[in-house]
Parts: structure tokens; C-alpha cells; sequence
């Protein structure tokens, strides 16, 4: 598959849908901006399918499942989501539902390998999701249903992120630097940790608002220690209380980051594009890390946001910086200040 194709029939769509991660996939190579740009819109629509809450949840399981067979090839049949276009308010999510189809149709025209890849994390991707949805199925406001344990939450964040490390790597080593002398089992590790990383941050970013949908990613086995119930965290004031958890969370969440700081650094210095497409990700995540460890975490009238401005003033920095490596390599303490 030429990028410029697929360009020419989906740039407008990953505009619409990818937000920040457009800025990502425009940096990289075009050798993998095809195979990566498709993986996020599939992974983008299974994760409109199962946000689709004014749809039932076994609805949503069942469009899941059908999703997942379209993509692994086991499924030949029609396949409409007419329920789920009509539900949807985002003008682009509900174009990507409707075009659905010819996005799946691109998945034809790669290489077997590359292919092969694609549906390897979509799988992975869609299962987690499909996990969400029954863990979650009778959260609300008045019942929330968290995570047991820390082991729940690794297995979630590597479901729907760290995958994606590992596919990104795979990609990048297949088609951008196939003949570096790399330490690939180390690469994979750290790219694992990396998806986590991000993912985690988000999970931290947005606990007011998702306990206000009745899940809670923090486990009850942490809290627990705290004698802090997942209800307790709907009240600003009990911020003092769960802080200890949370930051403990947020620790966890700047050692994967570090991880991933170092998966950039071990890429060959030649490829610029693959390594600033890592860098900013990790970069905007520092940032968002350093507000969460001084600014409010229940509160849901005071939500954490990196301002536009901030993004291209990060990815301004570290392109500037780029050819003086002891320098950009010490960007990420400052969070790219």
C-alpha cells in the first residue's frame, strides 16, 4: 500500500478522529505511516463501538465480536452499525462508523506480514475492550465497580496500550530501520512499558470523570490499604486521603514514561522522524504528570489539560534541540521545558 493512496482517501478522516496523534503519524516515515495510520483508525472505531453508551452493553459486546472477526478475515459477511451511527455527537466518529467498510477494505491491500501485525493488535486491542465492557456492564455514579487489583491493571493497560508498543516496534524494526544492530528483546520490553506509561497517564488524567461513569482503574486493593472505598474519590475533599495511592500511581506511571524515554534513545540517531513521533507522546505525558502531582485530581470542574499551545511549544523545543543529542536526551526530566 502507497501512503499517498491512502492519504488521498483517509487523511481528512484521521484528521477528524486522531486529534494530537495526527501530528504523530505526520512525522513518521512514509514506509509506516499507512500500516500505523490504519491500525489507529480500527482501533479508533472499535473504541467507538464500545463508547456508544446509549447503545446496550450486549449490543455494543456483540458489534465488538463482529468487528473483531471482520478484522481477523473470519467474516465475510455484511456488517452494519446503523445504531451506532445514528448515537453518535462527533461529526468524524460517526464518518469513520459510516466508512467503516473501506477502512477495512485498506486492510486487504498490505503485505501478509504487515497485515498479519495489524490484526495481531486490533485483536489484543478489542479484547480489552470487550473485558471493559463486562467488568463494567452495571457501572453508574451510584455503583462503582473498580479494578481488583494491580494485576488487573496491568493486564488492561497492556490490552489497550502496551500492545501498541509492541506493534509500533515491530512495524518500525520491519520497515524503518531493518538493518540496525538493536537488542530487540530489550526493545520490545520498553516499548510495552511505554503504551503502559501513556495509558496509566490517561487512566490518572481522567479518574474524576470516568468514576462518574462508575469505574474506577484504581484498585481496591490499593485503596483498600488506605481504608478509602471507590465512592469516596466522587468527593473533592478526600483528595488528602487517596493522594498517597495516587501519587504512588503517578510514580509508576514516570518509570514507564522512562522507560519509553529510553526505547526513544535506543533508536538509531538517523531515524529523526520515528524518534521525535516517540518523543512527543512521552513528553506531553511528563507534562501532564507534573499537573497531576500538584493540581487537582477529583475534582471534575478543574480537569488537567495540556493547552495546544503548550503541544506545539514542546514540539517546537525538541526539533530545535534535536541536533545536540546530550541536550534533547535532557529534555525529559524538564518535561520539555
Amino acid at each position: 500500500m502507497r501512503w499517498k493512496d491512502f492519504e488521498s482517501a483517509n487523511l481528512p478522516l484521521l484528521r477528524e478522529v486522531s486529534r494530537s496523534f495526527y501530528l504523530t503519524l505526520r512525522a513518521l516515515p512514509m514506509s509506516i505511516r499507512p500500516q500505523i495510520g490504519l491500525a489507529y483508525l480500527l482501533a479508533r472505531a472499535a473504541d467507538t463501538i464500545a463508547d456508544t453508551g446509549i447503545v446496550a452493553v450486549p449490543e455494543r459486546l456483540a458489534a465488538l465480536q463482529a468487528f473483531r472477526q471482520k478484522v481477523l478475515g473470519t467474516d465475510l459477511g455484511p456488517f452494519r452499525l446503523n445504531d451506532f451511527i445514528a448515537h453518535q455527537g462527533s461529526p468524524g466518529e460517526r464518518s469513520l462508523l459510516e466508512r467503516l467498510g473501506g477502512v477495512l477494505g485498506w486492510l486487504e491491500q498490505l503485505d501478509s506480514a504487515d497485515r498479519q501485525l495489524v490484526r495481531e493488535v486490533l485483536d489484543t486491542i478489542s479484547s480489552g475492550q470487550e473485558l471493559d465492557l463486562q467488568r463494567f456492564a452495571y457501572a453508574n455514579t451510584a455503583c462503582i465497580i473498580p479494578l481488583q487489583t494491580d494485576a488487573d491493571l496491568d493486564d488492561y493497560t497492556y490490552r489497550v496500550a502496551g500492545c501498541v508498543g509492541e506493534f509500533w516496534t515491530k512495524m518500525c524494526r520491519a520497515h524503518a530501520f531493518p538493518s540496525a544492530r538493536l537488542d530487540d528483546a530489550a526493545l520490545l520490553t520498553a516499548g510495552v512499558r511505554f503504551g503502559k506509561g501513556l495509558q496509566l497517564v490517561n487512566i490518572l488524567r481522567d479518574l474524576p470523570a470516568d468514576l462518574r461513569r462508575g469505574r474506577c482503574y484504581l484498585p481496591l486493593a490499593s485503596l483498600s490499604e488506605l481504608e478509602v472505598k471507590p465512592a469516596d474519590l466522587l468527593l473533592p475533599k478526600n483528595e488528602i486521603r487517596v493522594r498517597p495511592v495516587y501519587d504512588d500511581y503517578l510514580r509508576r506511571a514516570e518509570a514507564h514514561l522512562a522507560a519509553g524515554w529510553s526505547y526513544t534513545n535506543a533508536l538509531p540517531w538517523r531515524a529523526v522522524r520515528v524518534r521525535l513521533a516517540c518523543a512527543w507522546p512521552i513528553l506531553i505525558g511528563m507534562r501532564t504528570l507534573a499537573r497531576l502531582k500538584t493540581g487537582p485530581i477529583l475534582d471534575p470542574a478543574e480537569p488537567i489539560k495540556i493547552r495546544r499551545k503548550e503541544i506545539r511549544s514542546l514540539i517546537l523545543r525538541s526539533v530545535v534541540l534535536y541536533p545536540f543529542p546530550r541536550v534533547w536526551r535532557g529534555i525529559f526530566r524538564s518535561g520539555g521545558t
